[in-house]
């Protein structure tokens, strides 16, 4: 009997109202009740997550940056799970709370809207893989290396070593060319322009010389020179070299550079540069001829 009495009274008091929410009341079995699901979500969470980094581990897969956001993500999907649950076993309706917060939903929907922008624009990338930590990318002209990529952000550094924020939106939105994406090789373009009287065989002959002379280029691509225009001043080629290091582009179309002009330099051939040619009327001729005699 008193056992039963214990019980008794235990139940009475864990059953005592506390307070009200949206129609349900609250008391210590529904507190508790709400915290044991809660503490059931973050450790079912931690599970997930340790068995996520396993297996990205089993798979080679060892950035930092992607194997955070994807747990992270996996650990908001638990946590908003979990409270829906620990609510509805509290015995409040979930609708109703939704229905109560409409409009505060709305406003802070406004109020955040670039950052959700930003969170889905992060998972889009995180999903489709075609930016990557360690990607060399173009990005409003500048060449950059992708160096962290978060969930609102990534973390790009210029040639200069800086570091730059870039809101993932941007990355989703614009067009990026990424000189990674399958592999490592590009072709580095470099334009000359010859006076009209050069030797054009000789100047391909050159063009093709130097370039296959480059250390720093692909063996099994061989170099490409055209002829590309004729222009006011100049007869235009284009030289095409393979390297594999995109990183550094510009270093490497500087070296090639100085090694046309002084290929150039040793061949005779006159590299061209902007000339205009000023011719008079004859009328105006006379003139000045005039002025000049007048002098």
């Amino acid at each position: 009997m008193e056992n039963d009495s214990f019980w008794s009274t235990v139940w009475h008091v864990l059953h005592v109202k506390l307070f009200e929410v949206a129609g349900a009341q609250i008391n210590l079995f529904t507190v508790m009740t709400f915290v044991a699901v809660l503490a059931a979500t973050m450790f079912l969470s931690r599970l997930a997550r340790r068995a996520i980094r396993r297996g990205f581990e089993a798979r080679g897969v060892t950035d930092p940056g992607t194997v955070g956001t994807i747990t992270r993500l996996v650990h908001f999907a638990f946590i908003v799970v979990g409270v829906g649950l620990a609510v509805e076993s509290a015995g409040i309706d979930v609708g109703t709370l939704f229905a109560a917060g409409a409009v505060f939903a709305v406003a802070l929907g406004f109020a955040v809207q670039n950052v959700m922008q930003n969170f889905v624009s992060g998972v889009i990338l995180l999903v489709e893989r075609a930016i990557k930590p360690d990607d060399v990318i173009e990005l409003d002209g500048q060449t950059v290396r992708v160096r962290r990529m978060g969930i609102r952000a990534t973390v790009v550094r210029t040639l200069n070593d800086e570091d730059v924020i870039v809101p993932n939106g941007t990355l989703v939105q614009g067009s990026v060319t990424n000189y990674t994406f399958e592999d490592r090789v590009i072709c580095l373009r470099l334009g000359v322009g010859v006076t009209y009287d050069s030797d054009l065989g000789l100047v391909k002959e050159t063009l093709e010389s130097v370039a296959d002379g480059m250390e720093f280029r692909v063996a099994d691509r061989p170099p490409v020179v055209l002829l590309t225009g004729f222009g006011d001043s100049a007869v235009c080629f284009e030289v095409s070299v393979a390297i594999d290091d995109p990183w550094r582009m510009a270093r490497r179309r500087s070296e090639l550079a100085f090694a046309v002009w002084r290929a150039f330099r040793e061949k005779g051939i006159v590299m061209a540069f902007p000339q205009v040619d000023v011719h008079f009327d004859e009328p105006v001729t006379r003139g000045l001829a005039r002025l000049g005699d007048a002098a």
